[in-house]
């Protein structure tokens, strides 16, 4: 817990960067797809256009900015740092702007967007064709395999001429499409649309009779894909070493890491929802949908917008027991070991206050899944007297904790304080319990104290580094 909060910084000095650029310089036209994106600004009449790349393509951006504002006319703006993770598209920061289009580049997680025209250019990241076929021979050795074959949307643009070569030995074989919007009309029979990708599927069994065959590097895609899919068999080709291997990854472990969490929910009193993504379809109605949750288990509930979450930012809230991440499939699935409390997804907030849905073994990511009118979505059972609330144990603490599924008719909270007399006008003022609170302890965050600060002529400060200032051990 200690390295979360605080080091000595000599990780950072000794770091060694590599190049930043993954496109070489003389093939912009052909890696971002000028042509492509200049159509799309064209026919749209777009004038404002925001350029959203992630960090390790940034070197680029000036370049392509460049060439897009010759190709257009229009006026581009370029997103570096984004409010939330890279591969959603920021329409906070294009509003900023005043963009009518955003052309995301880089990896992307396919979420539909909720107001702007988006094109996604994914970068066509090279891949070796004929290395990639024979570790799929070498890992499917049976050419009945019913077998999935996924990729990271940088390898989408050869998936075609891979699935030409391979299609003639594996008749079973299945190719995913990548689409960037959800396709019109309904779902054909063992049709699959999920995390951006679609494909059919014409096993026996259905998918559970299936293997998957992922083509891309380790990372938070693999990892949801896995999860969600956790009774198919997955093995991967990561293009950047040229090896195929079987995923080792103990699936049911992690599970059960996922599921000891859910039991930290239950036994939580104080809930805080992160937000994690504003430009998302659907986040405004998972809120309200979580905020019902928590109201009807007996949870108070706070929500919380901070951008990206850090250890550091989520430590000044030592009130809340466990926090619950708003945010795509990719990046809902957080790492929260080096963090003072947990953080989980909406589905296991929901596995953990609604009674009515049970543990099936399918695990959602999508939190999209869960509202009404979705695939996944179960409605609250009805609420029940709290003389007749069945009182459960919990496995980690081992005391005796009551269902605080209640009728919401019957007063659970003493009567409201937070409304006041503010003048002999009678004009009413609001006092948050929560304000209320947090000015009483001592610590309050940064105060402003406008016009209270005395005005004084800038000095030259220190110089250097935090770990060694050039002043450092010398009198001033």
């Amino acid at each position: 817990m200690a390295t979360a909060f605080s080091s000595d910084g000599e990780a950072a000095l000794r770091r060694e960067l590599g190049p930043v650029s993954a496109a070489p310089r003389g093939d912009l036209d052909g890696f971002y797809e000028m042509g492509r994106a200049a159509d799309f600004v064209r026919d749209g009449g777009f004038r404002k256009v925001a350029l959203q790349f992630p960090d390790e393509l940034l070197a680029d951006a000036a370049a392509v900015a460049a060439r897009m504002e010759a190709a257009t006319g229009a006026e581009v703006y370029v997103l570096g740092d984004t409010t939330y993770g890279s591969c959603c598209v920021d329409e906070v920061a294009a509003a900023h702007a005043g963009a009518e289009a955003v052309l995301h580049y880089g990896p992307a997680c396919l979420s539909p967007c909720r107001k702007l025209p988006v094109l996604h250019i994914f970068g066509r990241q090279p891949l070796d064709i004929g290395r990639c076929r024979e570790a799929f021979q070498e890992l499917y050795p049976d050419r009945q395999s019913h077998v999935v074959v996924l990729s990271d949307v940088v390898y989408a643009h050869a998936m075609g001429e891979l699935e030409q070569q391979l299609c003639p030995e594996y008749p079973n074989i299945v190719f995913s499409r990548v689409v960037c919007e959800d396709p019109p009309g309904p779902t054909l029979p063992g049709e699959v649309r999920q995390f951006g990708r679609r494909f059919l599927v014409e096993a026996p069994g259905g998918l559970q009779d299936c293997a998957m065959f992922y083509v891309g590097a380790e990372g938070l895609a693999l990892t949801s894909f896995m999860l969600t899919w956790n009774c198919c068999p997955f093995s991967s080709f990561n293009p950047a070493t040229g090896c195929g291997r079987h995923e080792t990854l103990n699936i049911n472990r992690a599970l059960m890491r996922r599921l000891y969490l859910v039991e930290r929910v239950r036994d939580a009193q104080v809930v805080g929802i992160l937000v994690g993504t504003l430009g998302v379809e659907g986040y405004l109605a998972v809120l309200q949908h979580l905020r019902k949750l928590l109201r009807r288990a007996g949870k108070r509930s706070y929500t919380l917008a901070v951008g990206k979450p850090n250890p550091a930012k989520l430590a000044n809230f030592l009130e809340v027991d466990v926090f619950v991440l708003v945010a795509c499939a990719q990046n809902s699935l957080l790492d929260s070991s080096d963090f003072y409390r947990p953080i989980v997804t909406p589905y296991e907030l929901e596995l953990a206050c609604n009674p009515a849905r049970e543990w099936t073994g399918n695990y959602l990511t999508d939190f999209r899944d869960l509202l009404p009118g979705a695939c996944a979505h179960v409605e609250l059972p009805p609420a029940v007297s709290a003389a007749e609330a069945v009182p459960d144990i919990s496995l980690i603490t081992g005391e005796m904790r009551a269902a605080h599924l209640c009728d919401p008719l019957v007063p659970q909270l003493p009567p409201s304080t937070t409304l006041a007399c503010r003048d002999q006008t009678r004009a009413l003022a609001e006092i948050s319990p929560a304000a209320s609170f947090l000015k009483s302890r001592s610590w309050r965050g940064l105060e402003q104290h406008l016009g209270q600060t005395p005005v004084s002529k800038a000095v030259q400060g220190r110089r250097g580094i935090a770990i060694a200032y050039e002043d450092e051990g010398h009198e001033q």
